[in-house]
This record gives structure tokens, C-alpha cells and sequence, in this order.
């Protein structure tokens, strides 16, 4: 993976947690630095803690899949983000908000509920030659400056290009993983 797919892949994964992060913005009556620093820190954090996992995880398995790892890369990118596009063309229930998202336990909740998407893709870095610690890294600074970015907005600009956020990453995330498939055949 090049650095551009390493940072498009960071931005595709970060658009769940920015899209949350939008509507704690709005949630909120007035921010303060310090709620935008801390959602940002927590989000980013989770973004680099969960593709580490995924990514042991992969790797333990290695072995026993290596044969359809790019197959895998791919299907499971395409699953993340369809996923993604789904929940961003899903109607949103009435009172989904908790009251205060900056409650630690929510802000733990969100954090760990944003970076499912991540968990995943710390499977897919297993698979496919890319440099982790660079990676992770990446997720977790794009995800917290975006995260911090989105409490702003939010707060801002209401609910008016939440959901476009995390359709257009969920798109990037199944181009990468069409790249990844196109590159497979491309060594056959």
C-alpha cells in the first residue's frame, strides 16, 4: 500500500467517527476546547488501539489463509465500507443522541462503537504489505483531527453534510479494496 492509499484509508475509516462527532457539535450548546480535544483523543486513540488488534488477529491466522488473503483484503473492505455507505442512506431514529456526549462513558462507548470499521481494516493490513506502525499512526491523526474538526462544524452547520461524510468514506474504502483485488489478478 503507498502512502495515498495509507492516508485515503485513514480517511475513510475516520468519517464514522467525524460523523459522530458532528452530532455531539450539535448535541452540544456551547463547546469547549477541552470536549473537542478530549472526543478527539479518544476517537483517535481507538482508531490506532483497534487496528492493532485486528491486525494481530490477522496475522495469528496468516498461515491458514494466506493462499485468498488479497481475496480477503478485498471482501472485507467491501464489507466495511458498504456498511458504511448503509448506515449513511439509513433513516436515523429520533432521540439517538445521548443526552451528553461527552460523558466518559459515552465518549468510551462512541470511541469503541466509531472504530469497528478499524478493527477490520487492522485484519486487512495483515494480508497485504503495508507499514503498521505508519498506518495506525495515520488513523489515529487523521481521526482526532477530525474528530476535533467535527465537534466545530457540528456545532456550526447542524446535521447538513453528516451523512455525505460517511458514505463518501465507505466509498473510498471499497475503491482500495477493488485495487487490491485489480492487483491480485494483475500478479497471476
Amino acid at each position: 500500500m503507498s502512502f495515498l492509499e495509507i492516508l485515503l484509508v485513514s480517511f475513510g475509516v475516520a468519517m464514522d467517527a467525524f460523523a459522530v462527532s458532528v452530532s455531539a457539535g450539535v448535541a452540544a450548546k456551547k463547546i469547549k476546547l477541552r470536549q473537542a480535544l478530549l472526543m478527539g483523543a479518544f476517537f483517535g486513540g481507538f482508531q490506532v488501539l483497534m487496528p492493532l488488534i485486528g491486525w494481530c488477529g490477522g496475522n495469528a491466522c496468516k498461515q491458514l489463509v494466506e493462499s485468498f488473503a488479497d481475496w480477503a483484503a478485498f471482501t472485507l473492505l467491501v464489507l466495511v465500507g458498504g456498511k458504511m455507505i448503509y448506515e449513511a442512506c439509513g433513516k436515523k431514529a429520533e432521540g439517538e443522541e445521548p443526552a451528553d456526549p461527552f460523558k466518559l462513558k459515552i465518549l468510551f462507548i462512541l470511541a469503541l462503537a466509531t472504530s469497528i470499521d478499524a478493527l477490520a481494516v487492522g485484519v486487512t493490513f495483515s494480508f497485504v504489505n503495508v507499514p503498521l506502525l505508519l498506518s495506525v499512526s495515520m488513523m489515529g491523526l487523521v481521526t482526532f483531527i477530525a474528530s476535533v474538526a467535527g465537534v466545530y462544524i457540528g456545532e456550526l452547520f447542524g446535521h447538513l453534510f453528516e451523512r455525505k461524510f460517511e458514505f463518501a468514506g465507505g466509498l473510498v474504502i471499497i475503491l482500495i479494496g477493488i485495487k487490491i483485488l485489480i492487483e491480485h489478478f494483475g500478479k497471476g
